[in-house]
């Protein structure tokens, strides 16, 4: 499938227009790391407390991101899974995971800062869906709705023990995960009756939120994954300089390095300007980007080394322009499907994974930009410094281009060509 048949573009005639406009978008992104003192860590690289919290019905973010920060709190909400979950992820900062018992500080400074917004006023009672088994226990065996007293205090209180925990994992399961509509939903559980319903309404109410899992990660682990995700990276690109430069040329395999690094710096400038957090999703979202580029970059160069075995005698700028514009309906059609998907995974994907689809969206658009822009005009300029450097290189003769499979062997004189004003 072709989108244009037999293009003419120059592009190596406008190679310092593309110059020009990726040396403005890498000192724009450089500017704002600097000025904002280095790149912004997700809690995964800087330490911090992750709360996630399960609503009955959509949550106003606004009025918790305010209730928050009025308790010093400072959070970062992100919404993910389906819409109709009302699941949200609460990021802490390292003030949390200060404490000893961070796990259980920062969930219990989320319960109480969102309580002040969901109690609905129920001064005196418990909240039932952040409440443990140990605290619904002991409310049922003083309020003794089942009359187990005669029993003797320690039956009352297995039973009432053995009544909570079910009523808990009754509330924990799916499709609740912490959250129930009502009391009367767990009649579902064994022992429950119509006493013990009127006993948890008397001394318990429903916010209609639960935190249902907690994670932390400590300031020590943070750098380490830092350290880590940059070892990962430079191992990755000095693979892809091994392989470009076993399979064609050093040349090659430098220009397309370049090329790659051009593009993650770019995209970190922009993740800077946004104020987009770098976490370990979007680190794997540049590693996809990195291997993209360099694909694309591949291609082309594998097509440039192909013509220069077929035409030796071509000149190398218009070998090149010629290379890039035969495969030129391969690069639309392959970038711009990927671009479609990854912009919609972009765009209905959720806040989750939305720096790494955002990373994708920036690396196809760049990546491609980059194969003929940057690392194909970097090997016309190593050509042209290592023709210049040769005897007989004036404009009298040329010698051949200095790249794989057309190299002059000692003693022959069959690279020497015609002035370009001498053809027919």
């Amino acid at each position: 499938m072709e989108f244009f048949h037999n293009p003419q573009v120059d592009w190596m005639g406008k190679k310092k227009y593309f110059i020009t406009t990726s040396i403005i978008l890498l000192v724009v992104g450089i500017v704002s790391i600097a000025a904002h003192r280095g790149l912004q860590y997700g809690v995964d690289f800087r330490g911090g407390t992750m709360v996630y919290v399960k609503f009955a019905h959509a949550p106003d973010l606004g009025a918790m991101g305010r209730q928050l920060n009025a308790e010093k709190l400072h959070p970062t909400l992100v919404t993910y899974g389906r819409s109709s979950e009302h699941e949200i992820m609460v990021s802490l900062d390292l003030q949390t995971t200060a404490h000893f018992n961070a796990l259980d500080q920062g969930r219990a400074d989320i319960v109480n800062a969102l309580s002040k917004i969901y109690s609905k006023g129920s001064a005196g009672k418990d909240d039932f869906d952040n409440a443990s088994a140990q605290t619904i226990a002991a409310r049922l065996l003083i309020d003794d709705p089942l009359h187990l007293a005669a029993q003797g205090t320690d039956a009352a209180q297995n039973t009432y023990s053995r009544m909570a925990q079910a009523m808990v994992n009754f509330r924990n399961g799916s499709p609740r995960t912490g959250v129930i509509e009502g009391f009367n939903q767990l009649r579902a559980v064994a022992g429950v009756n119509g006493a013990v319903i009127s006993s948890l309404e008397k001394n318990f109410y429903l916010s209609g939120f639960s935190v249902f899992n907690t994670q932390i990660v400590g300031p020590k682990v943070g750098a380490t994954l830092r350290r880590q995700a940059l070892y990962v990276v430079l191992a990755g690109l000095g693979a892809m300089l091994v392989y470009v430069w076993f399979r064609f040329e050093l040349i090659f395999g430098v220009a397309a390095i370049i090329a790659t690094f051009h593009d993650v710096i770019i995209t970190l400038g922009i993740f800077s300007l946004l104020g987009k957090d770098i976490s370990l999703t979007v680190i794997a979202a540049f590693l996809t980007l990195i291997g993209y580029s360099m694909n694309d970059t591949i291609v082309t160069f594998d097509r440039i080394r192909e013509n220069m075995h077929l035409n030796k005698r071509e000149d190398f700028r218009d070998l090149i322009n010629r290379s890039i514009n035969q495969v030129l309906s391969r690069t639309i059609l392959t970038s711009g499907l990927t671009f479609i998907a990854v912009m919609a995974l972009y765009l209905f994907g959720g806040d989750v994974i939305n720096g790494f689809s955002l990373v994708l969206v920036i690396g196809v658009i760049i990546g491609t930009y980059s194969s003929f822009a940057i690392a194909s005009p970097l090997v016309l300029y190593w050509e042209d410094r290592a023709r210049a450097g040769k005897p007989g290189s004036g404009q009298a003769a040329k010698i051949k281009p200095a790249v794989p499979g057309a190299r002059l062997r000692p003693g022959k004189t069959k690279g020497i060509r015609e002035p370009a004003g001498a053809r027919r």
